[in-house]
């Protein structure tokens, strides 16, 4: 998708269409209204035809309205009083997602503000809701395709969006990289090639080092290989690493991802309908991908750390089994008794190595960990837990700026008993009861002192059918902008 920033007033091409972003109750004013009165009312008569208001995603299209547009949609942004930069950037979404297979090739888009920072929101709006991800379609018929190829975007000042476009343009490339990483099937995206595509980020500045099972073996890392052992694709663990502090020395934030490419269950193998869907298993990892990818691209002034555990769960005759008993990097002893619970148990070793080799400010780790979560919280909210109110703070607030719905869940002392063992130190499930919960209890055993937060994406890294116009079917990048607006905002120097 081609961005332009451009003068409200400037000259429209002949397979151009206009839309007119507008506030519910005022639908006439400003460029709309002077719309209507060189169109002879062609819009108010067509809003007292329609059922339109001008509520949010609201889109109604005027054709033969006249003028120099070949098409004109009015597109509601609901209230004045509630729209900001999220508002723009749906509203900008949603005139796209009307428009897109039209035929017409180019999209202009008028906010009711001509303020440069709006404008550069909905050049962000209109990226993310044109991302597809069709390398495996080949018989696609031309007119399903997406025919608007460029986005206009409306401004009193080209300039001045052009550079708060920059970084956000930084955004949307890091969004779509983890959205593909997540989209690919699984013969193509294993732990190894996941590892490649991370490698390759280094042209950004990043320094990624991949460690293989026999590196990981001598570190101690039983929890994290025993998920990955019925394979016949190697586990690996991915350290990236982003230094952009003035002092490169300076101690790092961290994020941790779970990458389980695809998860069959194991030998506690899930239920054949909808096994496709585990191709996703690797959102978490995906996210943290995504975010390194953001830091780098705008050149962020801190120092961060990646830690993606990548492994497949595959049901083989060297499969671990349920009642097997494995050893963390941490030492501790964990039973197996459901062999589907995997996720838990690659963040047990990635955390651990973080913290035992980096010494974060705080950790982060993400992933798609429990169905338990969806049942708690639908599949619109992410759970958040954490041992830091500081940190949970900073992710709360950031969630609330770019739209990615957080809500922090409990972790009361009471309920770590469900996961003591009668042979170990503990095992990887403490039954249905509070899924998330004790499996996010699980992962604290791993944690020393560090600031941390667990963010369980299962509910939001794929969205089939998707309410947000920012985001297509499939596909989330969950948790990259929450993160890197998280890190603009109280971490960097």
């Amino acid at each position: 998708m081609e961005i332009e920033f451009v003068a409200a007033g400037a000259a429209l091409g002949e397979k151009t269409v206009l839309a007119l972003v507008v506030f519910e109750g005022d639908l006439l004013s400003g460029a709309a209204g002077q719309l209507d009165a060189q169109t002879g009312g062609a819009l108010e008569r067509a809003i007292a035809a329609a059922r339109f208001n001008g509520g949010k995603g609201q889109v109604l299209d005027v054709l033969g309205a006249g003028g120099e547009a070949a098409r004109v949609l009015l597109v509601g942004a609901g209230k004045a009083e509630g729209f900001d930069d999220v508002g723009a950037e749906h509203a900008a979404a949603s005139a796209y997602g009307a428009v897109k297979s039209s035929g017409l090739t180019t999209l202009r888009v008028v906010l009711p503000s001509a303020e440069h920072g709006l404008a550069a929101r909905a050049a962000l709006g209109v990226r993310l809701a044109s991302y597809r991800f069709d390398r495996y379609r080949t018989k696609e018929p031309a007119e399903k395709k997406p025919s608007i190829v460029k986005t206009q975007v409306a401004t009193g000042d080209d300039g001045a969006a052009r550079t708060a476009f920059a970084p956000l343009a930084a955004l949307a490339d890091a969004i779509a990289f983890s959205r593909d990483l997540v989209s690919e099937p699984p013969n193509v995206l294993y732990p190894e090639e996941f590892a490649r595509r991370v490698k390759a980020l280094e042209k950004l500045g990043l320094e990624v080092e991949i460690l293989g099972e026999a590196e990981m073996a001598k570190l101690g890392m039983g929890s994290l290989l025993g998920v990955g052992q019925g394979s016949v694709r190697e586990s690996q663990l991915a350290i990236m690493k982003w230094n952009g502090a003035a002092d490169p020395k300076a101690q790092p934030i961290a994020f941790v991802g779970k990458g389980v490419c695809f998860d069959t269950g194991g030998i506690s193998i899930k239920p054949a309908d909808g096994m496709e869907d585990m191709k996703w298993d690797m959102g978490g990892a995906g996210a943290v991908a995504g975010l390194m990818h953001v830091l780098a691209g705008r050149k962020a002034k801190v120092n961060a750390i990646g830690i993606l555990g990548l492994v497949e769960n595959m049901p083989d005759g060297n499969a671990q089994r349920p009642g097997d008993v494995v050893t963390s990097m941490s030492g501790q002893t964990i039973e197996i008794i459901n062999t589907d619970a995997e996720g838990r148990l690659v963040l047990a070793d990635a955390i651990w190595y973080c913290q035992d080799r980096f010494k974060p400010k705080f950790m982060v780790d993400l992933a798609t960990l429990t169905g338990a979560i969806i049942i708690s919280l639908g599949n619109d909210y992410a759970g958040l837990f954490s041992n830091n109110d500081e940190l949970s703070g900073n992710l709360l607030a950031a969630s609330g700026v770019e739209g990615e719905p957080l809500w922090r869940m409990p972790l009361p002392a009471q309920y770590d008993k469900n996961i003591d063992s009668m042979i170990a130190d503990m095992k990887n499930t403490g039954g249905r009861p509070g899924g998330s919960i004790t499996a996010a209890l699980f992962i604290q055993r791993f944690v020393n002192k560090v600031p941390w937060a667990h963010l369980d994406i299962a509910s939001t890294a794929w969205k089939k059918p998707s309410s947000v116009p920012t985001i297509p079917d499939g596909a989330t990048g969950f948790g990259v902008r929450l993160l890197n607006r998280m890190v603009q905002d109280k971490y960097e120097g």
